[in-house]
């Protein structure tokens, strides 16, 4: 285990203005090009505040200790005063213990010629091994945050490794899909992203995802208005838009020959504020959490990206949006996918 402490033992850390104790927030994968946008960001309280102390965990396999010796150096370089702590390990049971906070970035990526089964067979035993420790070690209030793919499946693959652990604290990242969707509405109608809201992702974190802007707003000059009234372009907005957001991944892994990072970590920092400190009023985000009781005919248990707004760290539904029966097919369409998932994942999952 390598650490870095900022202060000697007998230096009073915290001014007496600050009597925020620390968090212990844990991210996996952490010698991977997410963790590496991901950390500054972190580190300097852009995620839990800029009076919030904080005890970060990297994880990593065994290979990756020497990369993560390099990140730890450059953390401790950054000199950020609300870094108390940074731990260095390999090992999960240093990893998880008191968490408040798991960000699990960490998963086995898809290699050429792989089938997605193996891929799910490959992650079952990973986000099993890290329910588990979850389970064993991290508080029963932690909040777990799952970005590693297939994100969906490895949430629920966790979260039932985990049953001391209220279902409703996991959650999986469609944040990334959620912003791009915003972009590409903002791009084409000459808008700053900021402009619009309301957007849903709905299903898996997948090419089956299903983008929604039927019940979006965009801010034109001072005004809200739908999306689809906006642009008057239905056309684009069922077919291209759809498209687009779905492949987006797959298009900057074509371009840059690496997938998405500096999104990815943004996207990750959105979705853990939003937890940390609520939604604004008047505005819902998407992410995956447990289907129990939704209205919107999604079977239950399965990890499926909603609409939700968040307040005192607890999520809800939207209720009682109108789905018109092109979203009803597209909805249907990547449920099934997410049930096929599952029901792999589950096998593996007994036999793992």
């Amino acid at each position: 285990i390598r650490r870095c402490s900022y202060f000697p033992k007998d230096v009073t850390v915290f001014d007496k203005d600050n009597k925020s104790e620390p968090i212990r927030v844990l991210v996996t994968g952490a010698a991977g090009q997410i963790a590496y946008s991901l950390l500054y960001s972190i580190g300097n309280g852009s995620v839990f505040g800029k009076d919030q102390p904080i005890i970060l965990v990297l994880l990593d396999i065994t290979p990756m200790m020497g990369v993560l010796d390099g990140v730890l150096m450059e953390l401790q370089d950054c000199a950020l005063p609300l870094l108390k702590d940074v731990i260095a390990t390999d090992k999960e049971e240093v990893a998880f213990k008191d968490l408040d906070v798991a960000i699990l970035v960490g998963s086995m990526p898809r290699r050429e010629g792989m089938e997605r089964k193996d891929l799910l067979k490959a992650n079952v035993k990973i986000f099993k091994s890290q329910g588990a420790a979850l389970d064993k070690y991290a508080k029963k209030s932690v909040k777990v945050i799952v970005v590693g793919n297939p994100a969906n499946t490895n949430c629920l693959t966790a979260s039932k490794s985990a049953p001391s652990i209220p279902k409703e604290n996991f959650s999986c990242l469609t944040r990334l899909d959620h912003n791009r969707a915003k972009a590409q509405i903002a791009l084409k109608l000459g808008v700053t992203a900021n402009d619009v809201k309301n957007v849903i992702i709905w299903g898996n974190h997948s090419s089956t995802q299903y983008p929604d802007v039927n019940h979006a707003k965009v801010k034109l000059q001072g005004k809200e208005v739908g999306v689809y009234e906006a642009l008057k372009d239905d056309s684009w907005l069922k077919g291209e838009f759809v498209t687009t957001v779905q492949q987006r991944g797959a298009a900057v892994i074509k371009a840059r020959k690496l997938s998405s990072a500096m999104s990815a970590a943004k996207a990750i920092c959105d979705h853990v504020r939003d937890i940390w400190f609520g939604t604004p009023e008047g505005e819902f985000v998407s992410m995956g959490v447990i289907s129990d009781g939704n209205s919107y005919g999604v079977p239950d248990d399965l990890l499926y990206s909603f609409p939700v707004v968040i307040k005192n760290k607890t999520w809800k539904f939207v209720e009682g949006l109108p789905i018109n029966d092109f979203s009803r097919e597209k909805m249907d369409l990547t449920a099934k996918e997410l049930t096929e998932e599952k029901e792999t994942a589950f096998e593996f999952l007994s036999s793992a």
